[in-house]
């Protein structure tokens, strides 16, 4: 067992997970939520430093989808050749704190801190995206809707690692776009966010991927709302206030009472399916 003033940073995945098995550590990444979450001058030992792992860092293209390590940055996403269904991820990238948080956090890091207010999710969330567990013992995938198990919540085992995200080929297609909605355009937390995909082949809607942030527990797909758009013209106003509602569950708090929210996340939804109608068929 690591000694708890321990500071641990393999260069190989191998060595991380029989660190990770050898006894309770703190994973420590770009450590932008981890750092402010301590409120201490040092992180308390031992910690289990991935960023040496050189393979965790790329953003990889493969023939059956897309491969995001899990210490890639957002500036990482930002800067990365991906095709237009991946619009909505880089634009959620560059609202995601300042230019220093986007080239020091990480998209797993967002993912793992599970906040429901977590901008990278709803994009992920309309790309299929599934992330990708190891540990001594093995490695598994989850769809991220599985991951995220609730507020600050997740299926990760103590024994495992966060190694990547993976989408798969068939949601690399299409528009994509994201909105959020805070007190101020940056470095704000949202009051409400969302992401759209949206696949267009012979002037119809032949795939829909639409996805509401910062409304409930976790971030959740508006399955009603997809359905109304399949097999028509892109026509934003088939997105109704109720479709939407249906699948939130908003709270009250200090940013917005839960009936703005809801409101708000339908209104999105329609100005971002306006953006991608305004992108044309890629």
């Amino acid at each position: 067992m690591a000694e708890a003033n321990s500071y641990i940073r393999p260069d190989t995945l191998q060595a991380a997970l029989e660190a990770r098995a050898a006894g309770d550590v703190v994973v420590a990444a770009g450590c932008t939520d981890l750092f402010p979450a301590t409120e201490r001058k040092v992180l308390p030992g031992p910690v289990l430093d991935i960023t040496g792992i050189a393979d965790l860092a790329r953003i990889e293209p493969r023939d059956d989808g897309v491969h995001i390590g899990a210490t890639a940055t957002w500036g990482d996403v930002i800067a990365a050749p991906l095709p237009p269904a991946f619009d909505g991820l880089k634009a959620a990238a560059a609202q995601v704190g300042a230019k220093q948080i986007q080239n020091r956090g990480t998209v797993a890091g967002n993912l793992c801190n599970a906040s429901p207010a977590a901008d990278g999710v709803p994009p992920l969330l309309t790309l299929h995206a599934e992330v990708e567990l190891a540990s001594a013992g093995g490695m598994r995938r989850l769809p991220l809707a599985e991951f995220l198990t609730g507020p600050r919540a997740t299926a990760l085992r103590a024994d495992e690692l966060v190694t990547g995200l993976f989408v798969p080929l068939e949601a690399t297609h299409g528009q994509s776009d994201f909105l959020k909605l805070g007190a101020r355009d940056s470095l704000v937390i949202s009051i409400t966010m969302v992401a759209a995909r949206v696949v267009i082949e012979g002037g119809l809607v032949t795939e829909a991927a639409l996805a509401v942030g910062a409304a409930g527990p976790v971030a959740t797909r508006i399955g009603t709302a997809e359905r109304a758009l399949i097999g028509a013209h892109l026509d934003p106003n088939a997105v109704t206030d109720e479709m939407v509602a249906a699948h939130l569950a908003p709270i009250d708090d200090v940013r917005a009472d839960a009936g703005y929210r809801a409101t708000a996340a339908g209104e999105l939804l329609r100005r971002s399916l306006s953006r991608v109608a305004a992108k044309g068929a890629p």
